[in-house]
């Protein structure tokens, strides 16, 4: 029962709150209209037929004792129309949806010596009534507006419009409560995307509160982004100076096998340093900029061509546009493509587009990664012991590493699994739209 009431309610908070001020108000009028509107205008009904039932019964009496005239002329003067019933009514007739014809009809029955029946539904705004006489059956027509109040309906329409602007109120009331938490959530989920959208605390006390802890959150964070990236220049400028010279002061030695090693040895150090600070660093001083994702993967498949590497490409014919960093997830494809390269043969890259995400997705027929092995190949210096160690041949292991952060830094994940068609490994890259 709680499931089945959970699934039909309403996920918004929009929808929950207007919910939540409906059904009182709704409560509200069901309950005054049946214990007040209802039983208050019975009475009344009931009241104002028993004043009638009582000039009825003067009338009847006059009729009883043989002077017709003088009834008719009592009748007159009470407003009522008298007349012969041929064929007399039997029983009590009122509409279902009448409340107060019932306490009419059963008031004149049980008030009124001689009732044979009523009618409330033959002439509109009229109540027919036949009683029993020495002459014969009687019909009195009775105006309904003696019998019951005739405006028993604006109570409730005053009600129901009430209620109605009320809720029009409070609805747009709510709607400026409600607007700066939607501002400040999608503030927080561009900041997630790695986008920056101005933000300024709005709403209530609380709400302020919590877009102004947004607000430091998210400075305290870009500058200590912001220092991570100013202290690692520094490293690689300080790196990078000695390395420097040890090239040339390795380029003046004569040339043998020993310097070739050594030469070597300082271009894998280089390239160990580059690709430190490529993770470190993340991209993230990089501006989002909206870039037709398509033709962004149809570049990096002609530079990874221009380089000895077949790439075959799927699902890049269209254009699809999404807000992303450029570099940086062109960064993490080439990191991809190139693993694959180091470890297979072919490489496919494809482009899944869906209404919430965009997958960029690479395969290639090499040994991959055991299941129970590949969440910690996305980790930093991971050493798999299995025949694809992304390790072997790619510096200190931070390629899926690099591609994951990316991932993670445009509101998305880098998932590894294994290629149907190839048999290798299959990873792919899901960026938020």
């Amino acid at each position: 029962m709680s499931f089945r009431l959970k699934s039909i309610l309403p996920r918004g908070l929009y929808g929950r709150t207007l919910l939540i001020l409906i059904v009182p108000i709704v409560t509200i009028q069901l309950v005054v209209s049946i214990a007040f509107i209802q039983r208050h205008f019975e009475r009344v009904t009931l009241q104002m037929t028993g004043g009638i039932a009582v000039e009825l019964r003067l009338v009847l009496d006059r009729m009883a004792a043989g002077d017709r005239a003088g009834a008719e002329m009592v009748a007159s003067e009470l407003g009522f129309g008298l007349g012969t019933a041929a064929p007399p009514l039997e029983g009590l007739r009122y509409d279902a949806l009448d409340l107060s014809g019932r306490v009419v009809a059963e008031t004149l029955r049980d008030e009124v010596p001689g009732f044979l029946g009523a009618d409330l539904t033959r002439e509109s705004g009229r109540v027919i009534a036949d009683f029993a006489t020495p002459d014969g059956p009687v019909r009195v027509v009775i105006d309904r507006r003696r019998t019951s109040a005739t405006n028993p309906h604006q109570l409730l329409v005053l009600m129901i419009v009430t209620s109605a602007v009320m809720t029009l109120i409070s609805y747009l009331f709510l709607r400026n409560q409600i607007a700066p938490i939607k501002r400040l959530a999608q503030a927080a989920e561009a900041f997630g995307k790695g986008q920056h959208i101005p933000y300024r605390p709005r709403g209530a006390t609380e709400v302020r509160a919590a877009g102004a802890a947004f607000l430091d959150m998210r400075a305290r964070i870009e500058r200590s982004i912001e220092s991570r990236t100013r202290m690692l220049s520094g490293v690689s400028h300080d790196l990078r100076t000695p390395l420097t010279r040890l090239k040339l002061g390795l380029s003046m030695l004569p040339e043998d096998d020993e310097t070739d090693a050594l030469l070597g040895d300082v271009a894998e150090m280089q390239r160990l340093v580059d690709e430190f600070l490529a993770f470190a660093r993340g991209d993230a001083t990089e501006e989002t900029e909206a870039v037709d994702l398509p033709a962004l993967l149809r570049r990096v498949a002609d530079n990874a061509e221009r380089g000895g590497q077949r790439v075959e490409l799927r699902g890049c014919d269209g254009s699809v546009t999404l807000r992303l960093r450029p570099q940086a997830v062109t960064r993490a494809i080439e990191n991809l493509l190139s693993n694959a390269a180091r470890f297979g043969t072919r490489a496919r890259l494809s482009l899944l587009v869906g209404e919430r995400s965009a997958r960029i997705v690479v395969e290639d027929d090499g040994p991959g990664i055991p299941m129970e092995r590949r969440d910690e190949a996305v980790q930093p210096f991971a050493r798999l012991d299995g025949a694809r160690d992304p390790n072997r041949g790619g510096g200190v292991g931070l390629g899926l590493s690099i591609a994951a952060d990316v991932a993670r830094s445009h509101g998305g994940a880098l998932r590894l699994g294994e290629s149907e068609d190839l048999g290798g490994l299959k990873a792919e890259l899901a960026l938020a739209r």
